[in-house]
């Protein structure tokens, strides 16, 4: 099943815990629900909900001096592929300089373009 497929499956309030989940970055469970201005027993169902649904992780922390949990989006469905030629990595993947004259790059930019044909 696709992301956006499991998405148009959430309820109305599950989609607004995303949403706010996606918009922090990441939120206390404990704000969560204040924010969402639930229920901290209908916070703990949205954020259930959205972790087997595989939309968000939820680690355990403490925050203020008690156990909650700490909710961040999950990784996206992301295409490598984009940063492939052939079987190679593109070489400049972390690199904070790059040089456009590197041997690594060229390589890669030959594979590249053979790839094109």
């Amino acid at each position: 099943m696709s992301a956006s497929e499991i998405e148009s499956d959430l309820s109305a309030d599950e989609r607004a815990g995303l949403e706010l989940i996606r918009e922090t970055g990441g939120i206390h469970q404990s704000d969560f629900w204040k924010e969402l201005d639930v229920s901290s027993r209908k916070g703990s169902r949205i954020a259930e909900s959205l972790e087997e649904a595989g939309v968000i992780r939820r680690e355990d922390t403490v925050y203020e001096g008690h156990n909650t949990y700490y909710l961040e989006p999950a990784p996206r469905d992301l295409d490598f592929s984009l940063l492939m030629a052939g079987d190679m990595l593109s070489p400049f993947i972390g690199e904070e300089e790059v040089d456009a004259q590197a041997d690594a790059f060229s390589q890669w930019m030959m594979n590249l373009a053979y790839e094109e044909h």
